[in-house]
């Protein structure tokens, strides 16, 4: 079972920002090869969104729709490079569309980062 595991420290995510980037209509994904590997049983991601885009509730939605996609991606296929850091901001157009379509999103752009890095 793969753990889920949150980014905590500022300069963690200041360090990511400044790594590579893919950008689409529901999310914006950054990513860069995580040096101190110690097991390959964690994921560290953090979903981030802005609080210009709603209210705590619609944050709250479009983070669990974000975050349940990536769960059932790493318990489908193993699209998802553990040997990276990912930060995920969230957009607005998440919360209304229909989970189907922000899977398939999430899952082509796991698939587009582990062929660009392979």
């Amino acid at each position: 079972m793969i753990k889920i595991q949150s980014l905590n420290q500022n300069k963690q995510f200041l360090n990511i920002l400044k790594k590579n980037k893919l950008n689409n209509n529901y999310f914006t994904i950054y990513f860069g090869k995580n040096n101190k590997r110690i097991n390959n049983k964690n994921l560290n991601i953090s979903f981030v969104i802005k609080k210009k885009i709603g209210t705590a509730v619609k944050r709250n939605k479009i983070k669990r729709r974000l975050k349940s996609a990536v769960q059932k991606i790493l318990t489908q296929n193993n699209d998802i490079n553990l040997n990276y850091t990912y930060v995920m901001f969230g957009k607005t157009s998440a919360s209304n569309e229909k989970f189907s379509v922000i899977f398939d999103e999430i899952n082509n752009t796991f698939k587009k980062i582990k062929n660009l890095n392979s």
